[in-house]
């Protein structure tokens, strides 16, 4: 599998080059990661609904295509887009949730925080606050999209959306629940790490 650390980066740029990826790459084609962080933007997913952004914002609003409702992105958060040919491991998107939010709780636990998931809400919570959100859109079997998990933000323009559409739904990230110094860069190798190794194991 292929890693691409890409810094950071607009976000209709970068969706624009997955969906290119993805729309070009064929049988032989190797997988990769993307690692990155976004400006600060709103993106809502296809089920997303106008009433989850709940105040005015300066901060630009972008509908997807990827799966799920309204998230926010911002320097300090990790994003990993995953441009994986399902077909080809023989696995399906649910399985590829399941991996990727089971890489999110095994890097967590590194840090000695104990993390779950929610039936029906995807994503990774630590005490019913999210710390990571995932959304992938799979066309002809290859995923793109993948997830973004706070590390070291401003988590205020949260207050303007229903994080995930539901309401009062608190965030939080990994610098206010470990003593220990966070750093964007090994945070993304002990998750890239973890990905990685769990999708070979599938």
């Amino acid at each position: 599998m292929k890693v691409k650390f890409l810094g950071l980066q607009p976000y209709l740029d970068t969706w624009k080059n997955m969906q290119a990826f993805t729309s070009n790459r064929d049988t032989n084609t190797e997988d990769e990661l993307w690692i990155l962080e976004h400006h600060a933007v709103i993106t809502q997913g296809i089920s997303g609904k106008k009433e989850n952004i709940i105040s005015a914002t300066n901060i630009p609003v972008i509908s997807t295509d990827r799966g799920g409702q309204v998230t926010y992105h911002g320097p300090g958060q990790l994003v990993i887009y995953c441009l994986i040919d399902l077909k080809r491991l023989n696995i399906g998107v649910k399985k590829m949730v399941s991996i990727i939010e089971y890489s999110v709780i095994n890097l967590l636990a590194l840090y000695g925080i104990k993390s779950n998931t929610k039936k029906g809400a995807p994503g990774v919570y630590v005490c019913d606050s999210k710390i990571a959100a995932l959304g992938l859109k799979v066309k002809n079997g290859r995923t793109y999209h993948g997830l973004s998990i706070n590390v070291d933000m401003d988590l205020s323009p949260y207050q303007h959306i229903n994080p995930c559409g539901y309401s009062g739904m608190k965030v939080t990230q990994l610098k206010d629940l470990t003593d220990n110094t966070i750093s964007l860069s090994k945070v993304s190798d002990q998750l890239i790490k973890e990905l990685i190794n769990n999708v070979a194991r599938n």
